[in-house]
């Protein structure tokens, strides 16, 4: 029975077309992952189906008397709550029928013996409807799914001290504990750390209703979705299998089309060359135009065509002091909330690439900030080395600029010609039509991409990464990976995959151990 029916829908962005006649069906119970480079359109058709964008075509059709829960990796959180009240949030249709039960209890005093009958009777119903819905376990709940997420530490705290990240967990969670008939997550690894993940991922591996997933945690998706829609060139092709099958698949499916295509202009070739050498002559003339009508109806397949891939390559500068920073009993954190570690004594030598782990919410984006002297240290000192050219990608910023992406790293660059400016957005894998478009109305991958144009044409010696791997697909994690390997400089990294970091620094160092927070 299918919850949702796509047909035909069309849609773009001013010039540049993003689906053409797309068709698309979810079932009772499917776990789909929806896949495909940065910018091919995945948010925009959750936005499409969730209604908060009307198609240029096409109709959308929602079976009757369904729950949606969307998880928008772009969503914001209000201010003036506790983080355990802006989770209960997912129960509040329980608490208005709490409401509606104490209201008719108060009303009981001024009816008639028959009007108290019929209200103890739809009273009795509201009652059922609070147990079926455990009500009364609300609190435990909400507890459960913040040990899960990572919340514990902060149901108390005002959401407004949070970050970006740990905001980001809010919402997740209350999408959660909604347990809507259909899921919709973009990007719901974003912000959580490994054993976050895992927990997610045994949860949506147990979901019993639908979910749509878009994520490019490869490990993540394979283990959790059932159905794969592959979003390519303006259409949505649906593989009934997991992800590393549909890879396999796709792959074979490109070759055979490559190799039909090849042997099809062979073949076209072959007729115009015997046509240009037999038309001219009576006694084969015959031939000739039985070969141009054949070759009048041949139809060569298209091939699949492929999104222009990344190349990152990130300039060296000079060669720093042997010893880059070191911590010497560095405490850090804010005065308004505190300390979030112990003492840190830490050396950072010229060369080494480090990742650092651990539960968010402890403090690792603060400590990168602190050695580079962004923000005082509650205690303790760092000292840093001489020559130091520093390049750091946040992973919190301001909103997109509403430029260009062509004239937004012409602001960065002002000296560089039109083709200079191209030629670099084109070698992080952004299209003519990206990077004419405005730059908020690009992906969160498409947005990265503009971010790494930046820093990689910058000249540094040390490499600043705080979630790098945030909203990049696959070809661009795997390009980012080999590019950071190559780098001679230093490299200080926060993630949560180690799929990548494991790949492209020698130290991994826990956070954990020096936290002064609940993890």
């Amino acid at each position: 029975m299918s919850i949702l029916e796509v047909k035909n829908l069309t849609h773009g962005f001013g010039d540049r077309a993003i689906f053409e006649d797309v068709n698309f069906r979810l079932l009772k119970g499917e776990h789909i992952g929806f896949v495909g480079a940065n910018g091919e359109g995945k948010s925009t058709f959750m936005s499409i189906i969730m209604g908060s964008l009307e198609p240029d075509g096409g109709k959308i059709i929602w079976s009757k008397h369904h729950r949606v829960g969307y998880m928008d990796q772009h969503a914001g959180l209000g201010k003036g709550k506790t983080t355990r009240e802006a989770l209960a949030e997912a129960f509040q249709y329980l608490f208005d029928v709490e409401a509606q039960i104490n209201e008719t209890y108060l009303k009981m005093g001024e009816m008639s013996q028959d009007e108290m009958n019929a209200a103890l009777e739809e009273v009795g119903e509201l009652q059922e409807e609070l147990d079926s819905g455990d009500f009364y376990l609300i609190d435990s709940k909400v507890e459960e799914t913040a040990r899960g997420l990572g919340l514990t530490d902060l149901l108390d705290k005002d959401v407004s001290e949070l970050s970006g990240g740990q905001r980001t967990k809010i919402l997740l969670g209350k999408l959660l504990l909604e347990k809507p008939d259909i899921l919709l997550l973009d990007e719901p690894t974003n912000y959580l750390d490994e054993e976050h993940i895992f927990w997610l991922k045994n949860y949506l591996q147990n979901y019993e209703n639908a979910f749509i997933l878009i994520s490019h945690d490869v490990p993540f998706m394979d283990s959790v979705v059932n159905v794969i829609y592959h979003v390519h060139g303006l259409g949505l092709t649906r593989y009934s299998m997991s992800y590393h099958e549909f890879e396999r698949v796709f792959e074979e499916k490109k070759a055979q089309l490559e190799a039909k295509h090849n042997a099809q202009v062979a073949e076209a070739e072959k007729l115009k060359d015997f046509i240009a050498r037999k038309k001219a002559n009576v006694a084969t003339s015959g031939q000739a135009k039985a070969r141009e009508k054949k070759l009048a109806k041949m139809e060569i397949v298209k091939t699949i065509s492929e999104k222009p891939k990344p190349h990152f390559d990130f300039l060296f500068s000079r060669k720093p002091s042997r010893q880059v920073f070191e911590a010497k009993d560095l405490i850090i954190g804010y005065p308004q909330t505190g300390p979030l570690s112990s003492a840190i004594n830490l050396k950072v030598e010229s060369g080494a690439k480090i990742a650092f782990v651990g539960s968010n919410g402890i403090g690792k984006s603060t400590l990168l900030k602190s050695l580079m002297g962004l923000i005082p240290a509650i205690d303790g000192e760092v000292e840093k080395g001489n020559f130091q050219d520093i390049a750091y990608y946040e992973q919190e910023v301001k909103e997109p600029s509403t430029k260009t992406v062509l004239d937004d790293l012409w602001d960065e660059y002002p000296s560089w010609n039109q083709a200079e400016l191209r030629g670099a957005l084109a070698r992080v894998g952004l299209t003519a039509k990206q990077i004419e478009s405005r730059v908020h109305v690009l992906s969160g991958g498409e947005q990265a991409k503009l971010r790494f144009a930046k820093l990689m044409n910058t000249e540094s010696n040390i490499l600043i990464l705080d979630e790098p791997t945030n909203h990049l697909d696959v070809d661009a994690k795997e390009e980012l990976q080999r590019a950071l390997k190559d780098y001679p400089g230093t490299i200080l990294m926060v993630s949560h995959e180690p799929e990548f970091y494991e790949g492209c620094t020698d130290l991994v160092i826990n956070c954990e151990e020096w936290t002064t927070r609940m993890v």
